[in-house]
């Protein structure tokens, strides 16, 4: 397998073919729903990065190193399912998940690890079985999961908002420092227990009104 950066680089590739390009990381549901700006969307960053992908970098932290020891993921999955209340948002991982299991599944044939967990997992369940697999320490994985969900809105803002693309880069730059407060609020995680139960109430809210409009651009 080839080196930890390397791997880090082609799961934080947007082109990467598992389906997050399906997704908005919330940005269309705020837009529709919420009638989130352009001027809008730093502070909305910010204030996913605080909650919702704390969550999931918890999660992925905890599941790599339970799976380094070899150990069950069971409690992790509901530990992150309990912590992420709308079923829309439920669904929306779990497909993201399939598509992440298919692919590491492609990289380390028989791996059973991965045959180990469930067909459908949460997307940072996966994640944190691939870093483990492919040798990622837990801040690059925490730094993963801000990074793709700042790139995953930005990506999105270019098909919802009017703009200048160059102003999704500096908006990566700007959540580095909330990334990094992530990754030392997160990377020691060892239990789920420990795993960030940060609420996003309109978050949720609005993927569920998302989950029921007719025309959309994104599922979630």
């Amino acid at each position: 397998m080839a080196s930890p950066d390397l791997v880090l680089a082609l799961l934080a590739d947007a082109r990467l073919p598992v389906g997050a390009h399906t997704q908005s990381a919330g940005l269309e549901p705020a837009v529709v729903h919420g009638g989130l700006t352009v001027a809008d969307v730093p502070a909305f960053l910010r204030g996913r990065i605080a909650t919702v992908v704390a969550v999931d970098a918890g999660t992925a932290v905890v599941a790599r190193h339970l799976s380094l020891a070899g150990a069950d993921l069971t409690a992790v999955e509901e530990a992150w399912a309990a912590r992420t209340p709308s079923q829309a948002l439920r669904q929306a991982s779990r497909t993201l998940g399939r598509g992440y299991l298919r692919l590491a599944q492609r990289l380390w044939p028989g791996e059973a690890r991965l045959a180990a967990l469930t067909r459908t997992p949460a997307r940072p369940v996966v994640l944190g079985v691939v870093a483990a697999l492919a040798g990622l320490d837990a801040a690059r994985l925490v730094r993963l999961c801000g990074h793709e969900d700042v790139a995953t809105v930005g990506a999105a803002v270019l098909k919802l908002l009017p703009g200048d693309p160059a102003d999704t880069v500096a908006w990566t730059l700007a959540a580095h420092p909330a990334i990094e407060a992530l990754v030392a609020r997160t990377a020691a995680l060892t239990s789920p227990q420990e795993i960030p139960a940060t609420a996003a109430p309109l978050v949720e809210l609005q993927s569920l009104q998302h989950a029921r409009t007719p025309r959309r651009l994104f599922h979630a």
